[in-house]
This record gives C-alpha cells, sequence and structure tokens, in this order.
C-alpha cells in the first residue's frame, strides 16, 4: 500500500487561512466600535444644532432690534419737525393738518417704540436660551470625553493587533508558492463573509458544497498531496488521508 504524500503548501495554506480569519474578526472588531462612535457624534451633534438654531435666532432678533431703532430714530425726527411745524403755523386750516401729522407721527412712534421693548424682551430670552445651550454642549462635552478617550483607546489596541496580524500573516504568505497564493487570495476576496477558501475534502465529496469529486482525482489528491479546485464551488479542496 502506498504511503500518503504530506504537502507542505496544504500546511502553510491553512495557516495562512486561519490567520485570514483572525485578521477578519479583528476587523469586525474594530467596525463594532463604530455605533458607539456614531451615537456619541449623533447626539452632540444634536446639542451643537440646538446651539446653531438659538444664535440664528439671537442674530435674527439683533437685526430686527437693529432696523427699529432706525425706524424710531427716524420717526422720533419727523415727529419733531411735525411739531415745529405746528407751532409755526397761522391758519386753522393749516393747523388742523399739521395736528393731524403730528397725531398721525406720534401714534406711529409709540407703536414702533412698543415693538422695540418687544424685540428687547425677546432677545433677552433668546439670550438666556443661548447660554443655557453653551453649558449644554460643554457639559456633554464634559459627559462623553471618558466615553471618547475609552473608545480611542479600544480603537488604538485593535489597530495595534490588525498591524501585527498582518505582518504576521505576510510571513505566512511568503511561504506559500506564488501561483498557489494568487488562487487562494482571489477565491478568498470573492467568498468574503461567506466561508472559507480551502476545505478538506469529506469523504468522497467537497466539504463546503458536498459536490461528489471523481474517485480518481481523490485517489491522485491523496497520493500526491495535490491541492485541487471544486468545480462547483470553487473552493480549493485537499485529501486528509
Amino acid at each position: 500500500m502506498e504511503a500518503t504524500h504530506v504537502n507542505p503548501e496544504i500546511e502553510s495554506l491553512l495557516a495562512l487561512q486561519a490567520e485570514d480569519g483572525a485578521l477578519e474578526a479583528l476587523e469586525r472588531k474594530l467596525d463594532g466600535l463604530e455605533p458607539r462612535a456614531r451615537e456619541l457624534d449623533r447626539v452632540r451633534r444634536a446639542a451643537e444644532e440646538a446651539l446653531a438654531r438659538a444664535r440664528a435666532t439671537l442674530e435674527g432678533e439683533e437685526k430686527r432690534q437693529s432696523a427699529m431703532q432706525l425706524r424710531v430714530a427716524e420717526h422720533k425726527q419727523l415727529h419733531a419737525r411735525n411739531v415745529q411745524q405746528l407751532e409755526t403755523v397761522r391758519k386753522m386750516r393749516d393747523a388742523t393738518a399739521a395736528t393731524a401729522q403730528v397725531e398721525q407721527a406720534r401714534d406711529i412712534l409709540a407703536a414702533e417704540e412698543s415693538e422695540l421693548e418687544t424685540i428687547g424682551r425677546r432677545m433677552g430670552e433668546v439670550r438666556m436660551s443661548v447660554e443655557s445651550q453653551e453649558r449644554a454642549l460643554a457639559a456633554l462635552d464634559e459627559e462623553q470625553r471618558a466615553a471618547r478617550e475609552a473608545l480611542a483607546a479600544d480603537r488604538a489596541s485593535i489597530e495595534g493587533e490588525i498591524a501585527a496580524a498582518r505582518a504576521h500573516r505576510d510571513g505566512t504568505a511568503a511561504r506559500v508558492p506564488r501561483p498557489l497564493l494568487g488562487r487562494y487570495d482571489r477565491i478568498r476576496q470573492r467568498r468574503k463573509g461567506h466561508g472559507d477558501a480551502v476545505y478538506a475534502l469529506r469523504g468522497p465529496s467537497c466539504g463546503n458544497c458536498d459536490t461528489a469529486i471523481p474517485l480518481q482525482r481523490r485517489t491522485m489528491m491523496l497520493r500526491t498531496g495535490a491541492i485541487e479546485p471544486c468545480e462547483a464551488c470553487g473552493v480549493l479542496l485537499y485529501a486528509t488521508g
């Protein structure tokens, strides 16, 4: 009976596959940090937006106040001129018209001064809101500091593990013949997230898809240690003896 040929390429390829699996697990672990980061950012963004809205409201009130102050100043001047004109008229008809202008200007001025006071009260309330939102954002930053530091530490730790794993993986990959490594990498990339690239025969069938492998091919793989593709699913197969 012929002895089974042990192919060192299989050992190297399986070691590489194990390291790739560990590396992908680390990458998933790193990706798993993203929901934490997104939630921290979402909460802070909401606080920033609330502050921005309050500041925009205050800016709008300041513009309205400035415009109203200008109008009040103009109407005060107009009212003063109307009063002067009223004092100089002698005819009853002219006096009646001048009096009407004075009263109209006084009513407009009173309404505008009232609106100016209202704007001032609103500005006071909005300033309080801005200050409140600024305090809330500062408190949130302080509250999130520990969480963000822990997240950064976790990310740095995992990234360090990934860098070490990739360096080790490169060393293992160097022991696999380049043509075989190219086939393996292409298959693994194609099957990413759907299983390994290398499987042992399971009895007479492919260890991945259970497709039967012809007896002649199985015998050859067993005797020579050859690594062959499954014609059905495309993974690389080897015989274990």
